[in-house]
């Protein structure tokens, strides 16, 4: 009897040896980069390890894995590495490998949006954020925005209406400190804020939140169900998150610019009021306000608001360029009328009352392009004052505004 017992023993004992030497082999394989070898050995050997103990089973795994994410398999390879995670015999290696095969993915995805393949960065961040959906939301939000830049639109909208039922703000702590020696400010790490604040070689430490991408999220949300044919949903969205911060300024500022894409510019024009109400000393927002009065022909309006931007901020050159466009309105009609004209007296006579008008606009327009010319040198408004001074006949401030773009 016991002949008959030690036989399957014995064979019982081969296989292990087998299964261990051939999984040796391919790790060997692995490690010098033979990657096909070592798959080959795995797949060649499949009904030897079909037999195997958990343990090698294990390890035969998590080397696929490891051939999977070399081979850029990474779905493949996360699902791998989460079908051993209990085995305790490989807690010292499924960490650290797990965190390259993220680092792969992170890699991976950034060349993709480089090379402007954006369906498959979008599928591999969020691969990223399922790796630890409490502490990679970043990599969803990611993933929406590539899905976006690839005209994804219907998996941008689950990516973004994930991001908003999370509430997720993308808010971060930024750290600087101003360097004695050099007087540079730079960023830096948290770790290295905490050194420096013990240290007398920097100086002017502090801390600065980033913007929440809240607004950002739920405004991409209305944009995007108005892309796909539904106006209703886009406003609605909008609405339910003011209904939680009916003063954010950032959000009566998406529900405007939605309106705007709508083309429905008197309900925009309502809500940059109401955004004026909550920050009045905001040059952008009478801006906005003079181009939307500018598109709805109410010039006079739009002259307003724009004087008021360079009011607010003397360098703001949009606001500048934007008054000049907005007087010269008036030239296209001027300058028809004269082209309408004969050689009677009276057509001469109503010529010269035209031509008047028209100088009188030319020279409201010249200490507005001067300005910015004294800004930066604006090229816009160097080529339009040189245009004015030429029509003027200023031949002097003609010249230097050439000089000017010769430069």
């Amino acid at each position: 009897m016991k002949k008959f017992i030690l036989i399957p023993l014995a064979l019982c004992a081969f296989g292990l040896q087998a299964q261990k030497k051939e999984l040796k082999q391919a790790e060997k394989l692995y490690i010098a980069n033979d990657i096909d070898g070592a798959a080959a050995i795995l797949e060649g050997n499949a009904a030897l390890f079909e037999a195997a103990k958990p343990k090698e089973q294990a390890r035969k795994t998590f080397l696929e894995g490891k051939i999977a994410q070399a081979r850029g398999e990474f779905e493949n390879a996360f699902n791998l590495y989460e079908a051993v995670k209990n085995e305790s015999s490989l807690a010292s290696e499924w960490g650290n490998q797990r965190q390259t095969l993220l680092n792969d993915i992170i890699n991976s995805a950034i060349e993709d949006n480089q090379k402007e393949a954006y369906d498959s960065s979008s599928v591999k961040l969020y691969l990223a954020y399922t790796f630890d959906p409490e502490n990679n939301k970043e990599y969803l939000y990611y993933a929406a925005s590539s899905a976006v830049n690839g005209k994804l639109y219907e998996k941008a909208l689950d990516y973004y209406l994930q991001l908003k039922e999370m509430k997720y703000d993308g808010i971060t702590t930024k750290y600087y400190a101003t360097e004695v020696a050099s007087g540079n400010e730079t960023e830096v790490s948290e770790s290295e804020y905490k050194l420096y604040a013990k240290t007398k070689s920097y100086t002017n430490l502090r801390e600065e939140q980033t913007e929440s991408r809240f607004p950002e999220i739920v405004k991409n949300i209305a944009l995007i169900y108005s892309q796909l044919g539904d106006n209703e949903k886009a406003i609605s969205a909008v609405a339910d998150a003011r209904k939680e911060n009916p003063n954010d300024l950032n959000l009566i500022l998406t529900e405007a610019n939605i309106y705007i894409e709508l083309d429905e510019k008197e309900k925009f024009k309502a809500l940059m009021q109401e955004a004026i109400a909550q920050d009045p000393n905001n040059a952008n927002l009478y801006f906005n306000l003079g181009v939307v009065n500018a598109d709805l022909g109410d010039t006079a309006a739009a002259r307003e608001y724009y004087e008021k931007s360079i009011e607010i901020d003397p360098t703001f050159e949009s606001g500048y360029l934007n008054l000049v466009a907005v007087i010269l309105e008036g030239e296209a009609g001027l300058v028809e009328e004269m082209n309408s004209l004969g050689n009677s007296r009276a057509d001469n006579a109503r010529y010269e009352v035209l031509k008047k008008e028209r100088e009188d606009l030319y020279q409201e327009c010249i200490p507005i392009l001067k300005k910015i010319v004294d800004l930066n040198k604006n090229e816009n408004a160097v080529r339009t004052l040189m245009n004015i001074y030429g029509t003027l006949g200023d031949t002097e401030g003609f010249k230097a505004m050439k000089a000017l773009l010769g430069e």
